[in-house]
Parts: C-alpha cells; structure tokens; sequence
C-alpha cells in the first residue's frame, strides 16, 4: 500500500539525505564539489601528488564523511514524535468522550426502564387491590355456579322422572 498526502512528505522528510554533506574523500586529485580553496584544510592536511614528485603518487588518508547535523535530525525527530502523540492523545480522547457519551444514554436509558418498571408495579399493586375488593363478589359468583349446576342436576332428575310417570301414564290408560 502506497503512502499518500502527509504520510509521504513524512517518509520523504526522513529517508533525504542532509544537503549539507562536504566532499570528504578527494580521490587521485579530482575534486568532487567545488575548489580546493572550499576546504583548505583538507589540502593542508593532504597535500596532492604531483607529476614534479618524481610521478609517485602517494596513499592519502580516507576521511570519513561529515556526520549529518545531529541536531537538526533530532529536532525533526521530535518534531515527528509530537505530531504522532498528539494525534494518539487526539485519538484517546476522541475514545474518553465517544465512552462517556455512551454511558449517558446508557443512564438515561436506564432511567427511562426505571420509570416504566415503577408504573407497571404501581398498576400491578393497583389490580391486586381492585382484585382484592371484587373477591367477596367473584365467591358470591362461584356459590351461584354451584348452586345452579345442583339446580340443573334437579332438574334433569325432575325431567327424567316426569318421562317415566307420562310413560307409566300412557302404559296404564292403554289397558
């Protein structure tokens, strides 16, 4: 995946080389970057081969490159640093308020399931009292039923002893 926008003026930034890097090696009298009165120290330190010598060259020292400006790569670096924890901070709080929105509605609505489990117990204890205050009449109601049903029993029994005697009846007016 291909960096884009910032995160590659960021990768840029930090795989450049420093620009201010002086030639530091000067190989068999070739100048790599600028005259030889740019660093006369090198020359005096260093002083070339010429054809007058006798045509010997002789073996010069390597010199090792200047160190890029450590404090400018630190400070870069830093400067990285703080954009990278500043946007983890960003993040973190971002996650704090994004929880602490969450546990709001979660409270609210857990009020809103306390109010309405206070009402139904309200109306619940509301019916057991209404119940309580109809249960002499519903006793009333189940003697009446049971009353009636013997009254029905009778009944029957009266219907079925009236067919017998009309049977009995009509037996003896036929003789």
């Amino acid at each position: 995946m291909a960096a884009t926008g910032d995160e590659a003026a960021a990768m840029d930034s930090i795989s450049r080389e420093p620009a201010s890097l002086p030639a530091a090696l000067d190989v068999a009298g070739g100048s790599s970057s600028g005259s030889p009165a740019e660093h006369p120290e090198a020359e005096a330190e260093n002083p070339r081969p010429s054809l007058c010598d006798g045509g010997v060259e002789t073996a010069e020292e390597a010199v090792e490159p200047a160190e890029p400006d450590i404090n400018e790569l630190c400070s870069d670096m830093f400067e990285k640093m703080a954009i990278f924890l500043q946007g983890e901070l960003t993040a973190t709080c971002e996650d704090y308020s994004l929880l602490e929105n969450m546990n709001k509605l979660t409270s609210l609505k857990y009020m809103e399931m306390k109010d309405i489990s206070i009402n139904i117990s309200r109306n619940l204890q509301d019916l057991n009292n209404k119940y309580a205050s109809l249960q002499p009449y519903l006793d009333q109601i189940n003697k009446i039923e049971e009353q009636v049903t013997s009254l029905e029993q009778a009944a029957y029994k009266l219907d079925a002893y009236s067919k017998k005697l009309e049977a009995r009846f009509k037996k003896l007016e036929k003789r």
